[in-house]
Formats: structure tokens, sequence, C-alpha cells
């Protein structure tokens, strides 16, 4: 009697259970799983995996609908089951921020913009951002050459301002105490300055605001080179637990995620809107919000982003609510 070979199977051989089939796609469904609920567990060390894995965390959840389509191909109960896991798991995490119910009251409007120290058209970026009528605007990436036209464009609507550096902020109302905030990393040469902090002087009293611009992050052979851009969100971290002010606003570009470790510094003293991706970078197909409105004893009502400049990054606005408990 002649052997079957044991790679090949008998017409008499039962077809595998929809249970039997799809263990690969049931464990990388529970592998997505466990980064998207464990991903401080990522160990960041000197490829910095954790930054990078948590600077486009939301985005691991496009594994799941591949998953599926992978799962209905091979008729795989196992896999269609283990893939609950991360689909409950990312709708935990990120379900919230796609329950838009509206624009949320607020007391103040505010802007924040990395305008591109390449952008050809400073006095139309300018123009942009006015017509949103905020109370605050804050600029990264002015130039000595741009900076004249952005200052003509926003005297009118917002005759006081302050520059320090590469950042500035423009108000409605007056600004006193206006100071550089050094958040300058090790090795960067004289005449980078990123950082200021001024007191805004409301109908509602004293605001501290900080506009801020983080070192940029780079992804290579090294990994993710995030080493400046942790060092400065130090910086800024101290500064802003230092304020003596209670009311605090941070506009800056801070080149990466809040879910971004590196960021830690600051994201453990501030807090911004719970509603809304917004994704800012790059422009043409923002896959990320880099550019963040947060505050200490005030809500960051809402955070959304508005038309496209001459920047290859989109303005952020965002709702101020002086009272968090309202």
């Amino acid at each position: 009697m002649s052997r079957l070979h044991p790679w090949r199977r008998g017409k008499d051989a039962k077809p595998r259970s929809p249970w039997a089939r799809g263990r690969v796609l049931a464990a990388l469904a529970v592998l997505i799983a466990g980064l998207l609920a464990f991903h401080s567990a990522v160990p960041n060390t000197a490829v910095r995996l954790g930054s990078l894995l948590e600077a486009f965390l939301p985005w691991l959840g496009l594994a799941v609908p591949v998953l599926l389509g992978l799962a209905l191909l091979r008729r795989s109960a196992l896999a269609l089951v283990a893939l609950l896991l991360p689909a409950a798991v990312w709708a935990g995490l990120f379900g919230g921020l796609l329950l838009g119910e509206g624009r949320t009251p607020y007391d103040f409007l505010v802007v924040q913009h990395n305008v591109s120290d390449e952008n050809a058209d400073p006095a139309g970026t300018a123009a942009a951002l006015v017509d949103s009528a905020p109370d605050l605007i804050a600029l990264e990436e002015l130039t000595p050459v741009a900076l004249p036209a952005y200052e003509r464009a926003l005297e009118s609507a917002y005759p006081f301002h302050a520059v320090r550096g590469s950042v500035g902020l423009w108000s409605a109302y007056p600004l006193s105490d206006v100071r550089t905030v050094d958040i300058k990393p090790k090795g960067i040469g004289d005449g980078w300055s990123r950082g200021l902090r001024s007191t805004v002087r409301t109908p509602r009293g004293d605001l501290a605001v900080y506009v801020a611009h983080l070192p940029s992050v780079r992804i290579g052979p090294r990994g993710f080179g995030s080493d400046r851009r942790d060092e400065s969100a130090h910086l800024l971290g101290e500064a802003l637990g230092a304020e003596k002010l209670d009311t605090v606003v941070l506009l800056g570009d801070l080149n990466s995620t809040l879910d971004d470790r590196g960021l830690a510094p600051v994201t453990s003293r501030l807090t911004s809107a719970e509603q809304g991706f917004s994704f800012s970078w790059p422009a043409g197909f923002p896959v990320s919000r880099i550019d963040h409105v947060m505050a200490r004893s005030a809500t960051v009502t809402d955070v959304w982003t508005l038309n496209a400049t001459g920047s290859d990054h989109l303005p952020v606005a965002a709702g101020i609510d002086w009272e968090p408990e309202r």
C-alpha cells in the first residue's frame, strides 16, 4: 500500500476548521493590541523605538482593517475574534477624538502656526490667520527677511507683539514681562532662540503665554533622532514648572504628538483638548499633529486646523475656557 507524503492532503482529508486557520493573523492582532495598550513599555534606548511608535500611534489602527481583509480571505473565525482586541483598544485610546460635538464655548481664541522659513507669501499667510479673528497668534520659523511683512500685516488688528529669535506672539491685549525662554540644547551654536514667555493682560486677568519651537527629529540609520528635542522639552518643562502665574497657555511646534514620552516634561504639566485629531503636518497630506495648544488652570476646549497657507504646516486654532469647571 502506497503512503501519502506528509505534505499532501488526501482526497478524503477533512478541511481545517475556521477556528484552526489564521493563527498567524490572530497572533498579529494580539501583538497590535499589545503595542497600542502598552506602548510605554516599548524600550526607548539608543534608537528611540518607543518615541517613534508613539509619534504615529493612532496610525497603528490601520492594521485592523488590513488584518480583517486577510482574515476574511482566510475564512478564519479565530483571527476575526482576535481582531476585536486591537479594535477595542484603539477605540478606547482614540475613539473619543472622533466624537465631534461642535465647538465648545470658549473665552479666548488662539492660533498657533509654524509659518516656515521658506514661506514665499508671509503677508498672505498673516492675512489668513487674521481672518479667523483670534485673540492671540503665535508664530514660529520667523526670519529677519520675512518678519517686517508679518509685522505690517498684523499690526492693525494686533497692536501688541513680541519676538524673540525665530518665535513671536501677537496679541489683541497688552503684553508685559516679555522674556526669552532658554530651551537651547547643548551643542547648538549662538543665535538659536526658539522660546519666549509673556504676560498677557486680558479682561479676565493676567495670563502667562509661552511660545516654543522644539528641535526637529530625524529618522535615520540610528533610529529616531530625538535627543535634542527631548532635551529642549526638558528645559521647557522646567520653565513651565517655575511659572508663578496660575493660568498658563503654551502655543508651539513641539515636533511630535502628545503621546510621545519625549514630551513628558511638558505634557505632565499641561493639558490639551480631548477631541479631534487635527493633524497639522505636512500640510499637503497631514499625518500628525505636532503643533499644539496646551494650558494649565484653563481648558483647551477644542483644537482644529485652518486652511493651508504658504507653509508646510497647517495653522492650528484652539478655544481656551478660563473656567475649567464650566
